[in-house]
């Protein structure tokens, strides 16, 4: 499979031009892709010598550059030493600068100020930490979203992913006449979200993660007998906690997401952009 290296040059972290690089990608199923990443490029030399490595390595250059006069001279030199260069924000600066009649401050990740929201959210991700597989039950009541399901629902992932979103979020796995936690019950019902998943796709990823642990995939944990009580049990538990039900089996973390931030009224959440 033919490879397409992707450079991203970014004055701040490089978040956008990566997330820009993987959605190009997706779109060519016979291309591998491989990823550079060069944050935090301020000088002229730094960008030159990062664009003379793009050239040599065939590269496709993915340009976030905000920092006065850097985008200019990135695209300068790329034309001259003939790389392929897209510069993402001169275009939309200069629309945004045309319809408001403001200029750009030119502040590099401006977006990543130490400012509260930034702090809101690593205690988040603390927070999901903390409170992973119901390691502790007061993190349920101090939650802003509890996440229940059985084993390889995307409980963890989902947690943090939402802590992304500066929410503090705990889960709990669930397992057939396991003890559930008095806190859960004095949760509202509201900011719960039971996890679910077809039977067929549980037994897969089950055998699949034995199988990676170089164990006998067929075994009680991936049995269709003992996946049918573990998600019976959950559904039991949803509707007599009446809680939202979401079937992750061919949803991604991103799309079960949604869904949850939609229906807690919080797809508002701010979600800075990274440059």
């Amino acid at each position: 499979m033919a490879a397409t290296n992707y450079y991203i040059i970014s004055d701040s972290i490089g978040e956008t031009g990566l997330k820009l690089a993987q959605a190009a990608a997706a779109q060519f199923a016979d291309q591998s892709a491989h990823y550079l990443r060069f944050p935090f490029v301020h000088d002229q030399t730094k960008l030159m010598s990062t664009l003379d490595a793009a050239k040599k390595d065939d590269g496709i250059v993915i340009a976030t550059l905000v920092t006065p006069g850097m985008a200019h001279v990135a695209k300068e030199y790329a034309e001259q030493i003939k790389v392929p260069l897209i510069d993402v924000m001169t275009p939309i600066l200069k629309a945004v600068s045309q319809g408001t009649g403001e200029a750009p401050s030119g502040v590099a990740g401006a977006v990543h100020d130490l400012d509260e929201k930034y702090f809101d959210r690593i205690s988040a991700m603390e927070f999901a930490v903390l409170y992973d597989d119901g390691k502790d039950p007061k993190g349920f009541l101090e939650a802003d979203i509890v996440l229940l399901g059985v084993s390889r629902t995307s409980k963890t992932p989902l947690s943090l992913f939402l802590a992304n979103r500066n929410l503090k979020v705990a889960n709990l796995p669930l397992v057939p006449n396991a003890h559930i936690p008095e806190e859960i019950w004095k949760v509202d019902p509201k900011k719960i979200v039971g996890l679910t998943t077809d039977a067929s796709v549980l037994m897969e990823f089950r055998r699949q993660r034995m199988i990676a642990y170089g164990l006998d995939p067929d075994t009680a944990y991936s049995a269709r007998g003992q996946v049918n009580d573990e998600l019976q049990f959950a559904d039991d538990l949803y509707k007599k906690l009446g809680c939202m039900v979401i079937n992750t089996a061919h949803r991604s973390i991103e799309e079960t997401a949604m869904l949850i931030l939609e229906h807690m009224g919080l797809d508002e959440v701010d979600d800075a952009a990274k440059q």
